[in-house]
């Protein structure tokens, strides 16, 4: 079985890097093709693919996936052994609900802290809203390493849920944002997982810079791998 996925830009695109961890970091192989984002083929490269947005995963046999989820679904469906999901019923029912809540929810700290990979700002002050945001996020968090075993990720190890919380981590890096010591140490595993540093390589590689993502403040480098 072969795949190839579009993704957006890599330093900004929070779903599309959700998107390719679900292969890089269960080591299933993968075709990338990059689909700019604000440019005006951007929309028809994605219909042509099948989908509206990005990511956008396809199979050799036909099968198309358009949205995050059900790209996770799918491969879990083909790689039942790669371990998408936790093994016993409860945490493997908490983690497609957490999955569920980070698809659809946590919309203010989504909207005033847009993933930015390409460096971290110094100085940003999160609303009311982000805080509560992250408050809610710690006790998610908290919640699900009570179904942990070893290893630093939410289950123990590294499952889907962490590929959805991804770009969570690089927004709390990249702002600043407060962190317990347990999430931070959370954040960390994300800033030194191989596939993460790879995906932000990969970005800084390519030097695109969107304007519309700058927050007018001063600024440092991304903390990748040394938080």
């Amino acid at each position: 079985m072969t795949y190839d996925i579009l993704i957006g830009d890599r330093s900004y695109s929070s779903w599309s890097l959700r998107g390719w961890l679900l292969f890089a970091a269960f080591d299933i192989p993968v075709r990338v093709e990059v689909n700019d984002m604000y440019r005006p083929e951007f929309a028809q490269l994605a219909k042509t693919w099948g989908g509206r947005t990005v990511p956008i995963a396809k199979a050799d046999d036909g099968s198309i996936w358009t949205d995050s989820i059900a790209i996770a679904e799918g491969l879990a469906e083909r790689h039942p052994d790669a371990g998408f999901w936790p093994d016993a019923p409860p945490a493997r029912a908490m983690a497609r609900s957490m999955v569920a809540d980070m698809h659809s929810g946590f919309t203010a700290l989504r909207g005033a802290c847009p993933m930015n990979l390409r460096v971290k700002w110094e100085g940003f002050a999160p609303s009311e809203d982000v805080l509560s945001d992250l408050a809610r996020l710690e006790a998610i968090w908290a919640k699900a390493r009570t179904h942990a075993g070893d290893g630093p990720w939410l289950f123990g190890r590294y499952g889907a849920v962490d590929a959805f919380f991804a770009p969570v981590a690089v927004r709390i890096a990249g702002y600043g944002l407060p962190a317990s010591p347990e999430a931070e140490a959370y954040v960390r595993a994300h800033l030194n997982h191989a596939p993460l540093i790879e995906w932000r390589d990969a970005g800084e590689a390519r030097d695109r810079t969107l304007s519309n993502y700058d927050m007018g403040l001063p600024t440092s480098p991304f903390p990748i791998g040394t938080r």
